[in-house]
């Protein structure tokens, strides 16, 4: 379970650098850019994953993860106005998350809590949160891509390079580490 934890952490680094990565290819006003009606921006998207998170992990394994004081509506209003709103926004928000995960021992994965009074063990609400934010790190990215054209610069194995990638790869002996570690996601 020890290794779970340290797995996790490492997987929830890597998106948060896949997202902010995405938004540093990118200038300000395609932050706000919304494809289609009815669709989020960058800006929004990130909204919405503050607001969740301070939810979910804000007291975390005391109180409900939704919390009475959450407006889950508003996160979806385009309030925001600059880069650096939206970037204190995704640092606060990952913030609260590795302040409640980081500090978890193996011993209380199996404790119970509530999201919408709906029980979870920890490791189950760790893994619901941990594929709604890659969910919506993929939108964000999806749109980086869109708004940067041929000018982005991939995040993982570039199109028409995966054989040069494995051959490097298989080129090595076999180990055993976390795939993150070999990313070149940006720090």
């Amino acid at each position: 379970m020890k290794n779970y934890l340290e797995s996790v952490l490492k997987q929830f680094k890597y998106y948060e650098g896949l997202g902010r990565y995405t938004m540093e290819q990118i200038d300000e006003k395609s932050l706000f850019y919304e494809p289609a009606e009815n669709t989020n921006s960058i800006a929004i998207i990130v909204k919405h994953l503050h607001g969740n998170m301070l939810s979910r992990w804000t007291d975390f394994l005391n109180s409900d993860g939704e919390k009475e004081w959450r407006k889950r509506d508003e996160e979806f209003e385009s309030t925001l106005s600059n880069r650096k709103e939206v970037y204190q926004l995704w640092n606060e928000g990952w913030e609260c998350l590795y302040n409640a995960i980081e500090p978890l021992k193996p011993a209380q994965l199996d404790h119970v809590i509530y999201i919408r009074n709906e029980g979870h063990t920890v490791m189950e609400a760790i893994n619901r949160q941990l594929c709604h934010y890659t969910y919506h790190v993929g939108q964000i990215v999806l749109l980086g891509k869109i708004v940067t054209g041929a000018n982005w610069v991939s995040l993982s194995i570039p199109k028409g390079k995966s054989t040069d990638y494995n051959k490097v790869k298989f080129s090595k002996d076999k180990s055993r580490k976390h795939f993150t570690e070999d990313v070149n996601v940006k720090e």
